[in-house]
């Protein structure tokens, strides 16, 4: 039935063309009305003709019946933490776990070199989950944009790129390399970052990386439903969608052309991760190599919990499969439940979100789509009142936003692998706002500097603290770009012995001689 605030007054030509559309706009409404979800067609007869192509146009991409299935799972699959914990929740199998903490120095070693030489081969991508904006940073840009402050005034964008071109310089060296060792970047961003993102990187010439070699996906969307399950509108002639969570890099990776870009490449192995994780280590070779050695066809890195109710995620087993429980899920006694073998948290094994997969995986990954877990993030949410007309922003929460985490395809591994990294070396994220305190700027620039100058001294260099602007919030003002040395390889033999006195930036293996004593 048309809504009674779209009727107008019509010539007989303009009605004959109403009430008659086309027979492609016939079916897609007969679709949408046999899946309850005819009101997206209410304003339709009053829309412009561009209007009305754009709402068509946007229908016809939309797979409705995909999304009532996925509304429903959501909706009415009871949640796995409502029983009993102790009969659904166990620690990782010994089998595939290991902790570069407790592994030897010629065992790290071993993992490094079996990933540099993959990487040597051109085997090795890196996938980039950059959709997320700075808006709790104060920042409307993409947050890989983001400046932490450091005397570089370098990006995270700028610092991830340094470190694979550093990586592909080791790599080059490798015995047998390619001729051009070449670590392609898959960025994955949302609709509102995408052009931002890739304006950024034309403007900074892709820092330094072959722009061949850097390819822009999008992830997808989902439409943002009542709780009984009617799809918003945003606008009369619009659906109102949001982002289909991290874990909408399966589907967009497939839709986009991405893996068949990875198949012509001859890629095998994949790492992900986050853009917001200033110590990332992309595309980490001991990571690589820890896994192809392990034969995995997913593994994720993680860290020890600082303390048993952290606020994090746990990667665990949840009804026998490997899954990431969330803090809120765990109750006192899993928390603070010992490992009697490791004398460790039984459920410390904290989620960083970095993946490792095999393309193999990712190709497999539509074959269990259907089985995936949504979750509901319930928000409030700009729409028109199907009522009036008008479009109303609630005070109250009104609506849901469905999505997928990255981490919801672990359950469907079949040889997972989870090594557990130290966190001062590879996780501080960006997530709050300056002056926070925690997880924000200031944490992230001192633990870039804290970590350069354990580098230097782990290479046998004194730090000389000089006296103006020599120390940022009680670390010494020393930069080192990942060019220099991704991971503090390579500077012994520059500075041991020798030192270096702060404030100082170094950008190239030339500053770091002259700036020896």
């Amino acid at each position: 039935m048309i809504a009674a605030s779209s009727l107008s007054i019509q010539t007989p030509k303009q009605h004959q063309e109403a009430s008659s559309p086309s027979e492609a706009v016939r079916h897609l409404k007969e679709r949408y009305q046999a899946a309850g979800q005819g009101h997206l067609f209410n304003y339709y007869d009053e829309l412009t003709t561009e209007e009305q192509k754009k709402l068509v146009d946007q229908l016809s991409a939309l797979n409705v019946e995909r999304v009532n299935r996925i509304h429903q799972k959501a909706t009415t699959c009871p949640s796995p933490m409502l029983s009993n914990q102790a009969a659904l929740l166990a620690p990782l199998p010994d089998e595939c776990f290991d902790s570069v903490m407790d592994a030897s120095a010629e065992k790290t070693q071993e993992w490094r070199t079996i990933g540099l030489n993959q990487i040597s081969q051109n085997k090795v991508a890196v996938i980039l989950l950059a959709g997320g904006q700075g808006t709790r940073l104060g920042s409307s840009a993409p947050k890989g944009c983001y400046d932490i402050s450091l005397p570089s005034s370098k990006s995270l964008f700028q610092i991830q790129a340094e470190r694979i071109l550093k990586l592909q310089e080791m790599a080059q060296k490798q015995p047998g390399a390619v001729d051009n060792v070449v670590i392609p970047w898959y960025v994955m961003t949302s609709g509102p970052t995408r052009p931002a993102t890739v304006a950024y990187f034309q403007e900074n010439n892709y820092f330094g990386v072959s722009s061949d070699n850097v390819v822009f996906f999008e992830q997808g969307t989902l439409p943002c439903l009542t709780f009984d399950g009617k799809i918003m509108m945003e606008s009369k002639s619009q659906v109102a969608v949001a982002p289909d969570g991290n874990g909408g890099v399966y589907a967009a990776l497939r839709g986009t052309g991405v893996l068949a870009n990875m198949a012509e490449r001859k890629i095998e192995f994949l790492n992900a991760y986050c853009v917001d994780n200033c110590l990332v280590r992309v595309a980490d070779p001991v990571f690589i190599g820890y896994c192809v050695q392990k034969n995995a066809d997913c593994a994720a890195k993680v860290v020890r919990k600082n303390y048993p109710t952290e606020p994090v995620g746990v990667v665990c087993l949840r009804n026998s499969a490997f899954n990431v429980v969330e803090y809120s899920e765990i109750n006192d006694d899993v928390a603070h439940a010992i490992n009697p073998k490791s004398g460790q948290l039984a459920f410390g094994a904290g989620n960083i979100v970095n993946h490792f997969y095999t393309l193999d995986f990712l190709n497999k990954v539509e074959s269990f789509e259907g089985d995936l877990e949504y979750h509901i993030a319930r928000k409030k949410i700009k729409s028109v009142d199907l009522q009036t007309g008008e479009v109303v922003a609630p005070k109250q929460v009104n609506g849901m936003k469905l999505e997928l985490f990255v981490f919801d395809v672990f359950p469907f591994t079949e040889r997972m692998a989870v090594l557990e990294v130290e966190r001062r070396e590879e996780f501080s994220p960006l997530k709050n706002a300056p002056g926070s305190g925690q997880d924000c700027p200031e944490t992230s620039r001192s633990h870039i500097l804290e970590q350069h100058a354990r580098f230097i001294e782990a290479a046998g260099g004194k730090i000389v603290v000089g006296e103006e602007d020599a120390q940022v919030d009680g670390v010494p003002t020393l930069e080192l770009s990942p060019l220099v040395s991704y991971a503090g390889e390579g500077l012994a033999e520059i500075v041991a012995g020798k030192s270096i006195k702060t404030p100082i930036q170094i950008h190239t293996v030339e500053d770091l001689k002259r700036a020896v004593f």
